[in-house]
Formats: structure tokens, C-alpha cells, sequence
């Protein structure tokens, strides 16, 4: 199973952007969505440290709703 996250870009240099979630940040690369396509306050859907899309804040917030509600779902 693959598992993409949402986060805020923070920062861009280039291909990377510095990325958080949650109190976590991380260096993301943004070279499968290019580097003007994003900048700081955007969200993108993070895979494996790369950036796969932008994403709307709504959608961001509601993923995050989901993934937190996904370890209470009994029997997974």
C-alpha cells in the first residue's frame, strides 16, 4: 500500500521545498511538479520525498482528518 501525505510548503529553493506537517518538516523534491508551480503557504501531496501535486488547503485538512481517524477503524 502507498501512502501520500499532505503538507505546507514552508520554503522552496529551486527543486526542493522545505515542507510541514504536523511539527514534522522535511526537504521535499518538487521535480515532478516544478519548481514555479508551488510556494510558500501551498500544499502538496508528498510520496516517498516527493511532491506528486499541489493540493487545496480544504483537501490537505481533510486528509489529515482521515489519516487520523484510520487507526481507530476497528479491525485495521
Amino acid at each position: 500500500m502507498c501512502l501520500g501525505v499532505s503538507m505546507r510548503v514552508i520554503a522552496v529553493d529551486r527543486y526542493n521545498a522545505e515542507c510541514e506537517a504536523h511539527g514534522v518538516r522535511r526537504t521535499v523534491s518538487l521535480f515532478m511538479i516544478g519548481e514555479n508551480e508551488v510556494k510558500p503557504g501551498d500544499h502538496v501531496m508528498v510520496h516517498v520525498g516527493y511532491a506528486l501535486r499541489k493540493m487545496s488547503a480544504e483537501d490537505a485538512h481533510a486528509s489529515w482528518a482521515l489519516l487520523t481517524e484510520w487507526p481507530a477503524v476497528e479491525g485495521v
